[in-house]
């Protein structure tokens, strides 16, 4: 182990994986924003266009 080397030398210790994401926390994802459009296109957008015509 080299205490103070340069940083060609420490690199060569170093190795890099990347994490896989699991199935579920996808299908978690997916359903999150299925659940966003709906809620936006049933909830939201009709509440928009009721304020916008006939504001308080």
């Amino acid at each position: 182990m080299v205490e103070n080397g340069t940083a060609e030398e420490e690199h060569q210790h170093h190795t890099y994986s990347g994490n896989d994401i699991p199935w579920y926390v996808r299908l978690i994802w997916m359903l999150f924003w299925i659940f966003v459009i709906y809620y936006g296109i049933v909830y939201f957008l009709p509440a928009i266009d009721s304020e916008l015509l006939s504001p308080p």
